[in-house]
């Protein structure tokens, strides 16, 4: 290895081909969909949202869906569909993108974070979540993080001995069929750029009952009782508001895209998890001081590929390291908890297992372009770097 990662580094660095974080997939069948739903001359939501929705549901073993404008826009309806609100406390993960702590504060109601399981199973950890329930919680967030899928049977037991609701942030496992929406209450996925599958922007959200459901449904729109292609088409005349809702609407360009990404996605999937049991195998045998969180068989969308460097390794000049030989690398993610707002407005955590964690956390490149010779590169470029 140690010669690998000195070619990379004599190589000139012009001539190397960039290895992207993530890349998504968009080509010619993307682009005819798009031509058509030009020139069928209705952009708004439509016949096409239903059967992207109608499809993403049969996918998760789910009898019905709601498309909306993103993920975040979904994990709000949810919230709203069960009104939590002013008074009310959720737990919530630190170890997230800030969506799934800002639309509970959005709501009205107060995030309570919960502490990682620990470095080898960056989970929410279930004994910190019920040292943490007092009589004003009301929901828990779980969110699988990395792709990796929690272990919602023990969440749902927990939920229901203290009467919550349990929802999801499944914005990391689209595709995946093992349970999500199934123990919960309502889940919550995303489409955005640097997804498995994308709309550009874009969510789904799925809910164990139909009136729930109805609920999402109807808030996505302004609360109104019958939308605009319905109105359109004179399946309705007028429309009452019977909610207080939102505009969080998908329209058809994004469902066609959304309609053709996802007969691709479970072939992206494997993928995914083919070139992270490569990782896995080639940093054991060339850097065995960096590791990957999770078992090898976790059920898994392998969304990204968290590596945990060595204690004390500066994680920026390895990054600059990376990027002056034309790997990109991020982090995931910075925790909630630090941020200067939610210092102000909640006072400081003690969440040590989550800042352990985010202070060593590298995310390295992978996709489904991603090659095993990419693979080898990026570790030769990683041990180079360290």
């Amino acid at each position: 290895m140690t010669s690998q990662a000195s070619d990379v580094q004599t190589t000139d660095v012009t001539e190397l081909p960039l290895v992207e974080l993530g890349a998504p997939i968009l080509g010619e069948p993307e682009k005819r969909a798009l031509a058509e739903v030009i020139d069928s001359g209705w952009l708004a939501m439509g016949e096409r949202v239903k059967r992207f929705e109608q499809a993403f549901a049969t996918v998760h073993g789910a009898a019905d869906a709601v498309a909306v404008n993103s993920a975040t826009a979904g994990l709000s309806l949810m919230l709203a569909a069960f009104d939590v609100g002013a008074g009310d406390e959720v737990l919530v993960p630190s170890m997230t993108f800030v969506a799934t702590a800002a639309t509970v504060v959005h709501a009205g109601a107060t995030p309570v974070f919960v502490d990682l399981e620990g470095p080898d199973r960056p989970h929410m950890a279930l004994a910190d979540a019920r040292a943490k329930i007092t009589p004003r919680t009301r929901a828990i967030v779980v969110m699988h993080y990395g792709g990796y899928l929690m272990d919602l049977p023990a969440w749902r037991a927990l939920a229901d001995e203290h009467g919550l609701l349990l929802l999801e942030d499944a914005a990391h496992v689209a595709g995946m069929a093992e349970g999500i929406g199934v123990h919960s209450d309502a889940a919550a996925f995303s489409f955005f750029a640097n997804k498995n599958m994308t709309t550009a922007e874009g969510g789904m959200v799925l809910a164990r009952d139909p009136e729930r459901l109805a609920r999402v449904r109807l808030l996505r729109a302004h609360g109104m009782t019958a939308s605009t292609l319905d109105r359109d088409r004179g399946r309705a005349v007028g429309y009452d508001v019977v909610e207080f809702g939102h505009n969080f609407r998908m329209d058809e360009l994004r469902a066609a895209v959304g309609i053709v990404q996802l007969e691709r996605l479970p072939g992206w999937n494997a993928t995914r998890l083919e070139l992270t049991s490569t990782y896995r195998e080639v940093l054991a045998r060339a850097l065995p001081e960096v590791t990957v969180p999770f078992d090898e068989g976790h059920p898994s969308t392998a969304h990204i590929l968290p590596v945990l460097l060595p204690a004390g390794a500066d994680r920026t000049a390895v990054m600059a390291g990376l990027r002056a030989v034309r790997v990109q690398s991020s982090m995931h993610y910075p925790p909630v908890h630090r941020f200067s707002r939610y210092v102000d407005a909640y006072g400081e955590a003690d969440l040590p297992h989550t800042d352990a964690y985010a202070d060593r956390e590298l995310t390295l490149p992978l996709h489904p372009r991603l090659s095993p010779a990419d693979v080898e590169r990026v570790v030769a470029s990683l041990a180079g770097a360290l």
